[in-house]
């Protein structure tokens, strides 16, 4: 069976991390969508790592590491990535391997998402500006080049009429983007990715599947940013819920055993798009400081506020969420009261269902409070130890999801991760 990890809300939850300690009992971490604008932290022997690309399992030496056919690959900062990661630890290569139906961000795809955005104006969207978005447009267009063309002889001559469309295409936009000077690393990146172990994935999975393996997929970004049931057209190119898992792989929705959603005990948010229960006082300000709410790739900082329910329950429902992991719960710590938004009110009406036009609807969320804790959850090695106020908090956020709170991080270290009897 292949267990699924994914994000429940805008992205930033804690992945890296869980993918990590779930790693353990897994024998291949498999990537399914997304691209270099996913920032995957670890602590490795104290030292953080960021990982875009590779999946989250490239630390445990027992693993193999799949980059899925759902992924956008831009071959500069995959050469850059895995640069790094060979100096922590050499045998990388070994355990990585990637689709040959993967596509391919090239310098263009980062020009066009550059020119597109800056001519949106007031109305961005909130792009990370790395070629992601155009390199899905090319893919549905039917015209992408993928991980295996960099093996025929005609990629030169592909490269070139798909580089000529997209210059074609700039011609429109007032802004002037210099791709050329990226160019030419480009080239030399898609050459260092011609060493790479490069398969037929599906085949490969099904295999490994038939041989007894165990087998995580892993998402990027987060379920509300995806491109069907997201809060488009805030949202990003992929599928980021767990029907994804069968696109980005190639493996039939019968394989899917498990699915672990993660949350944050509060919310967060990157850039533009509608967020019901932000914060934009000086409590989601204090939720910012003590959680270091900057993003991991960009650095952009993230809007905070307290947990939406109503959204996490429909995330929960769209993926067939079996185990919650409830992350950075340490961050709630020295808050006198805790909110939870319980429901929408909407135009006077009250909801607890995920509303069609978010960007539009007047939203007032409905909140249920909790008494903070006066003590750090952050030394806590148990649940039984945790604070009675907090142990309140969860119960409640479980019976209302109707979904098992499995495990819960009160911290960023690797063993502070704590499990739910």
């Amino acid at each position: 069976m292949i267990d699924v990890l994914l994000g429940l809300q805008w992205g930033d939850e804690g992945k890296g991390k869980i993918v990590d300690y779930l790693a353990a009992h897994y024998d291949i971490i498999a990537r399914f969508q997304g691209g270099p604008n996913a920032g995957h932290t670890l602590y490795v022997d104290g030292q953080k790592v960021v990982l875009r690309t590779i999946p989250s399992g490239v630390f445990q030496e027992h693993c193999l590491n799949l980059i899925g056919n759902g992924v956008v690959i831009d071959p500069v900062a995959l050469k850059a990535e895995l640069t790094t990661l060979v100096g922590i630890r050499p045998d990388v290569l070994s355990r990585l391997f990637l689709s040959q139906k993967a596509h391919l961000i090239l310098p263009t795809h980062r020009a066009l998402d550059a020119a597109s955005e800056t001519a949106k104006g007031a109305d961005k969207i909130g792009s990370t500006l790395k070629g992601i978005g155009p390199a899905y447009m090319d893919k549905t267009g039917r015209n992408g080049l993928r991980v295996g063309d960099i093996l025929s002889k005609d990629f030169t001559k592909k490269y070139e009429q798909l580089k000529h469309k997209h210059i074609a295409m700039l011609g429109q936009y007032k802004e002037v983007v210099n791709w050329e000077e990226w160019e030419a690393d480009f080239l030399d990146a898609v050459e260092y990715m011609r060493s790479l172990q490069i398969v037929n994935a599906e085949y490969w999975l099904d295999k490994q599947l038939k041989n007894g393996k165990k087998i995580l997929a892993e998402g990027a970004q987060g379920s509300m940013l995806d491109i069907d049931y997201g809060t488009y057209p805030f949202v990003t190119s992929s599928n980021t819920i767990a029907s994804g898992v069968c696109n980005g792989l190639g493996v039939a929705p019968s394989r899917i055993g498990e699915v672990y959603g993660i949350s944050k005990a509060y919310c967060t948010r990157v850039g533009s798009g509608p967020f019901p229960t932000e914060l934009d006082n000086e409590i989601g300000e204090a939720l910012r400081k003590a959680g270091n709410e900057f993003g991991a790739v960009t650095g952009r900082s993230r809007r905070c506020g307290w947990i939406d329910l109503v959204a996490l329950k429909y995330t929960i429902m769209l993926s067939g969420v079996t185990k919650i992991i409830l992350t950075k719960a340490d961050v709630l710590d020295g808050f006198k009261q805790i909110e939870t938004g319980i429901a929408y009110s909407i135009n006077g009406e009250e909801t607890m269902e995920f509303p069609f036009d978010i960007c539009n609807a007047d939203i007032t969320p409905i909140y249920k409070t909790f008494s903070g804790w006066d003590e750090s959850i952050s030394t806590c090695t148990s649940f039984e130890n945790l604070p009675t106020s907090f142990k309140e908090y969860c119960n409640f956020v479980e019976s209302y999801l109707g979904t098992k709170i499995a495990f819960i991080s009160n911290g960023t270290g690797r063993d502070q991760l704590l499990v739910t009897p």
